[in-house]
């Protein structure tokens, strides 16, 4: 099994939108703001490409956050990354668990509860539950609110981490409902100042966390 997430877990979900130089060097200061997780996520790279980009982000990452990759467990396992985070229509948790392995992390994105529970009984390790605010990344879609994180922190067990619009001034909202943490995109790869935007949203996932 993996080791535990951090709590509360502060995620940075990459945009395939930002040159990869920058990208790569944005990472690195949303780290050292306070980033725990980092998600490469691109649909449309090729897996050649990916996996150098991945390899990339790990040496800037420098052990200070751990490394998912979206769906493919094939590059996730070639690059050393510590684990993959997959669709709610994507692979079975099982097939992913026997390319990356016990020790790698296997989050599931979910929008409901029943498919929450789904992936707890597959032995996913943490869910990414969304999407919660209205958000820029996914223009057509219907904002869940924090009710869905509410109710599914009620039946399970598993980390969640809340997505979609979430900014310092909500974030504290979806620890109340039951979060272990938060993933971002605009909030912070689009800051001025990517490190500051990370510490904001870490300190007030903290202050929170610790009410």
């Amino acid at each position: 099994m993996p080791s535990a997430l951090p709590k509360p877990c502060l995620c940075l979900v990459t945009d395939p939108g930002i040159a990869q130089k920058d990208l790569v060097e944005r990472v690195a200061q949303a780290v050292a703001g306070g980033v725990d997780l980092v998600q490469l996520r691109d649909r449309e790279m090729p897996g050649g490409q990916l996996l150098d980009l991945a390899a990339q982000l790990l040496k800037a990452i420098d052990g200070r956050a751990k490394l998912l990759v979206n769906e493919r467990a094939d590059v996730a396992h070639a690059a050393g990354a510590h684990g993959v985070q997959i669709g709610e229509e994507g692979l079975p948790v099982g097939a992913v668990r026997n390319i990356v392995g016990g020790h790698s992390f296997i989050g599931r994105s979910v929008h409901s509860s029943s498919a929450a529970l789904a992936a707890e009984k597959e032995g996913a390790d943490f869910l990414v539950v969304g999407t919660i605010y209205a958000s820029s990344s996914h223009p057509g879609e219907e904002p869940a609110g924090p009710g869905l994180m509410r109710e599914i922190s009620g039946t399970c067990r598993l980390p969640l981490i809340g997505i979609g619009g979430v900014t310092p001034e909500n974030a504290g909202e979806l620890v109340e409902a039951g979060a272990s943490g938060v993933a971002v995109i605009t909030n912070i790869l689009a800051a001025p100042d990517p490190k500051a935007a990370a510490a904001k949203l870490k300190q007030s996932l903290i202050n929170f966390w610790k009410a």
